[in-house]
């Protein structure tokens, strides 16, 4: 298969949302993570999600470029050509982009895409998200709307954020916010239907916050309440008959098995998982490092080991751990064995 197509990516979604299961959404940061990924969801037979916040696009530049629209450009060149070695579909998202990033990231990136549905070939991302929970609902709202009308044009689906999700994450940093901002309200869902529609003016994915936060934490230290989605797709349902929220559960790191199975009850359809994977790669690279020591360096005039210190030979074992995990969590979330891809 390949990176879907938008109709494909809407049918991805639609699945996850009918059958009771949700895509692992994968931070990647480089061309190894994206490779873990890829191979995660293979391994697992699920499609997936793959995706790149503006600062891990910056640091995919390079350190000279510096230049998150080319780093995001390229890591979306570099999934499209390797996606079509897999049978699974993977779909290619960008995560968090804050409104003053919106001009210089996400719209040129929308431009990108709607020239290429133009052409008859799939969008440059499948959809992309923007961040202004930072911002009062009514003007975040206003400038979803604005986003969402080019993205309908482009055959991408956007993803907005309302409440707040706690802690850090990338140029977003959500530290100390009162914790009544970390839960949504029914009447914040209610004023989001009013807005953007139900998806009848574009198809957006919703990240509302039930208590979630970026990075892991002792236990007891975050209070999830996935209740609240439930009570969100009933007023909806109140309002719009027929009409459910497509849920995105941000901050997922370190959530049990309970906490997930009762969000994607609730009607999640994409996890985001971010810190767990750096973990489950940067793990095994340390291993490496600190048993063969004495054949990475070059130790007291030695010669070391070129096998040891080649970036391939630790880059494989981060490989292998990341991709062990990503399908550790497709099967953890229900979408293992049900990659569109292979019906």
């Amino acid at each position: 298969m390949s990176v879907p197509s938008h109709e494909q990516y809407l049918a991805m979604l639609d699945a996850a949302a009918t059958g009771g299961f949700a895509y692992p959404a994968v931070n990647v940061t480089s061309s190894e993570t994206l490779n873990a990924a890829l191979r995660g969801f293979a391994d697992a037979g699920s499609d997936g999600i793959v995706q790149v916040s503006p600062g891990g696009a910056r640091y995919l530049s390079g350190s000279s470029a510096h230049d998150a629209v080319a780093g995001a450009r390229a890591l979306a060149a570099f999934a499209h050509e390797l996606a079509s070695s897999y049978e699974v579909m993977v779909a290619i998202h960008t995560d968090h982009c804050p409104p003053d990033q919106a001009d210089a990231f996400l719209r040129p990136l929308l431009a990108d895409s709607l020239t290429r549905r133009e052409r008859g070939v799939p969008p440059l991302f499948n959809s992309h998200m923007f961040d202004a929970s930072a911002l009062p609902l009514e003007e975040n709202l206003r400038l979803s709307a604005e986003l969402l009308e080019l993205s309908r044009h482009a055959g991408v689906v956007l993803e907005i954020e309302v409440g707040v999700v706690g802690g850090s994450e990338d140029d977003i940093n959500a530290e100390g916010v009162a914790d009544a901002r970390l839960y949504t309200t029914d009447a914040d869902l209610l004023q989001v239907a009013a807005t953007l529609g139900t998806g009848e003016r574009g198809r957006y994915l919703l990240a509302a916050t039930f208590g979630n936060m970026h990075g892991v934490y002792a236990p007891g230290h975050v209070r999830l309440r996935p209740e609240i989605l439930c009570a969100g797709q009933t007023a909806l349902a109140g309002a719009h008959p027929g009409a459910r929220f497509q849920y995105v559960f941000h901050g997922s790191s370190g959530s049990s098995e309970e906490e997930l199975r009762s969000a994607i009850a609730c009607g999640v359809v994409k996890v985001n998982v971010d810190t767990d994977m750096q973990y489950a790669f940067t793990r095994p690279v340390a291993d490496h490092m600190l048993t063969r020591y004495a054949e990475v360096l070059k130790v007291d005039g030695g010669l070391g080991d070129k096998t040891a210190y080649d970036p391939r030979s630790w880059g494989r074992v981060a490989e292998t751990g990341m991709a062990r995990a990503v399908t550790e969590q497709c099967e953890l979330l229900g979408s293992a064995g049900r990659s569109l891809g292979r019906s």
